[in-house]
């Protein structure tokens, strides 16, 4: 059986630091689905977001992660590290093509923590807010407040669905990556599964 970890959580969480710091630690291939995007499309995935609309990167997001999952195969790796997108608990066919590679694991930081790095990396031009998720910015905050309320109910949705598709919860609570990064193998090794 497969012993794959496919990372999930909402935007922020820490999905790609903390896997690439996790793979290193196992010494183990690590993948994020956004970079097989980004290579596939020659864009980003929050390019196709805001020029094709989200239709067409959930069918972007799904045919990467189905690339992924034959690759895995075909290179016969049965231990890995996968880093998803914040919202691919709304994608079905990326998540089935993700299931067969092995478990996942949904890291859960706090609404404040994920909120407060949006915040952050927001830049005002001419008094337009930028540099916002697609999911934020198609809503047309025009406020910081705005930003909070929309990003509130996105997080309140993705956590629900995130938790019932998870087979492992770790729950983020570390200052620094380093911590959650041991937070993370706790989830690990308190599992029956090969990692460690």
């Amino acid at each position: 059986m497969s012993q794959g970890i496919i990372l999930l959580g909402i935007k922020h969480c820490g999905k790609s630091t903390l896997g690439r710091m996790l793979a290193d630690q196992f010494n183990c291939p690590f993948f994020d689905t956004d970079d097989v995007i980004a290579e596939m499309t020659g864009k980003t995935p929050r390019e196709i977001y805001q020029q094709q609309g989200a239709e067409a990167f959930m069918e972007a997001e799904a045919r990467a992660c189905d690339y992924l999952s034959r690759y895995l195969a075909s290179l016969g790796e049965d231990e890995y590290i996968i880093a998803t997108g914040g919202g691919i608990c709304n994608n079905q066919r990326a998540l089935d093509s993700l299931q067969r590679l092995g478990f996942f694991l949904f890291l859960e930081v706090p609404e404040e923590i994920a909120a407060q790095r949006i915040l952050d990396e927001i830049e005002w031009e001419d008094g337009t807010m930028k540099n916002l998720p697609a999911y934020i910015a198609s809503e047309n905050p025009t406020s910081t407040e705005d930003v909070e309320r929309i990003f509130s109910g996105f997080y309140k949705e993705r956590t629900a669905r995130y938790r019932k598709l998870a087979q492992i919860t770790c729950n983020l609570k570390g200052e620094t990556a380093e911590e959650n990064c041991q937070l993370l193998r706790e989830a690990l090794f308190s599992q029956d599964c090969r990692w460690d």
